[in-house]
């Protein structure tokens, strides 16, 4: 059983994937020392390597040391040095698959606990609620520190290159910075960065230049964008679409698509949309739209645990499908797909009412098998999310302390 799914995609670049699963970004929050990748990450991704996967994409990699998005996040910038992130691309690399760096900007969604700044479009906070206090309260960000935050990408895409990663994703969904600039309904700016979809955009496309400037022609640039954010009056499918389109003049080798945001977390199965409710391949419906028209392969990520649910993608016309949670799982899951078998066993279903909370606990459910995995231990997809919950908690807590001492260092150039 070796179709479609395990035959190569050949990008712009020149590079090839030698097939078209991917595991796509899921955030580890697994930093050791100085905000680096260790030991850990190295055991995880040699595991996710040895699986069969041909594309091993990072869980999100910061620009900018005083914006995380949790207190454990990995930071390569022009400070870090490169020998870990070097031996980081090795253990993704083992298997004979490739390895990406998704690189991102938290923007405003910043815990309100931790230190450094919260930036956005706007000065529009992340509206949850009860939950609202979770968040810090965002300023807008100035023309200088926009274009400070486009060098910021270019430096850490050229920097994941000489480390060895085959490319980089600018993380464009999920509500993060540039996600944020993309919606109209956080987004209120009058000046070249606000109004229409044109100058919302600018932010990226700046990035995606400066990016594709900085590399090699061979290294791969892919965005992950949202295919909507499925909040009334935001960004949509149709936004989605013309985006794909401007970015085809600039090199991008593959568009990913996602969906939601903390507000609304279509990306957890857990939105206020009824195009989620599938309980596999969430946004198949949306892509199936988008793929008609775009011109950079497209790359499919929510809700997809089953070979049948990865080939029905593949059959829309979508190049890669992507898997998060499944991978989790099931590590070696492509391999079993190779050879006739499915995963026997699922992620234990988090159905609490409260969205925000069950996002929460669906994100802290698998960090815990991914620390799993990086002990050397099997996966235990049946612990109970309010454990997983509360685990995670306690490690943030120790993460936080260790990121405030390691931001009050000085930090010299690597």
């Amino acid at each position: 059983m070796t179709g479609e799914l395990f035959s190569p995609l050949h990008l712009r670049s020149g590079q090839v994937l030698k097939n078209r699963i991917s595991k796509a970004a899921m955030e580890e929050n697994m930093a050791g020392d100085g905000q680096l990748p260790d030991e850990q990450l190295f055991t995880l991704y040699r595991r996710w390597a040895a699986g069969g996967t041909g594309l091993l994409i990072t869980g999100n990699v910061m620009v900018h040391a005083e914006a995380l998005t949790g207190p454990a996040g990995v930071v390569l910038d022009e400070h870090a040095p490169l020998g870990p992130f070097t031996e980081w691309a090795a253990a993704g690399k083992s298997g004979g698959g490739a390895i990406w760096m998704q690189i991102n900007h938290p923007g405003r969604q910043v815990a309100s606990d931790m230190p450094g700044v919260v930036w956005g479009p706007s000065d529009i906070g992340v509206s949850l609620g009860k939950h609202s206090s979770r968040f810090g309260r965002p300023t807008a960000m100035t023309a200088q520190q926009i274009d400070d935050t486009v060098t910021r990408y270019a430096v850490t895409a050229h920097r994941a290159e000489k480390a060895g990663f085959d490319g980089v994703e600018i993380h464009a969904a999920h509500g993060y910075l540039l996600s944020q600039f993309l919606s109209p309904l956080v987004n209120k700016r009058t000046d070249r960065w606000g109004g229409s979809l044109e100058n919302r955009a600018r932010m990226l496309l700046d990035i995606v230049k400066a990016v594709r400037a900085a590399v090699s022609p061979s290294f791969a640039v892919a965005v992950k964008l949202n295919s909507a954010d499925f909040q009334r009056g935001g960004f949509d499918a149709e936004d989605a679409r013309q985006v794909i389109e401007m970015l085809e003049p600039l090199g991008v080798d593959l568009v990913e698509l996602s969906g939601g945001s903390y507000e609304s977390p279509a990306m957890t199965g857990r939105s206020t949309d009824t195009r989620t409710q599938a309980r596999e391949a969430y946004f198949l419906d949306l892509a199936e739209e988008l793929v008609t028209t775009s011109p950079i392969p497209l790359m499919l990520t929510g809700g997809i645990t089953r070979r049948g649910t990865a080939e029905k993608v593949l059959d829309s016309g979508v190049a890669v499908a992507g898997m998060g949670t499944a991978l989790a799982v099931t590590p070696d899951l492509p391999d079993r797909w190779r050879g006739g078998r499915e995963a026997d066993r699922r992620m234990r279903p988090v159905t609490w009412s409260d969205k925000a909370l069950a996002s929460a606990a669906s994100m802290a459910q698998v960090r815990h098998q991914m620390r799993r995995l990086a002990r050397g231990s099997r996966p235990r997809p049946g612990t109970h999310p309010a454990l997983a919950l509360v685990a995670e908690q306690r490690k943030q807590r120790t993460a936080l302390r260790r990121y405030r001492a390691w931001l009050a260092e000085p930090r010299g150039a690597a």
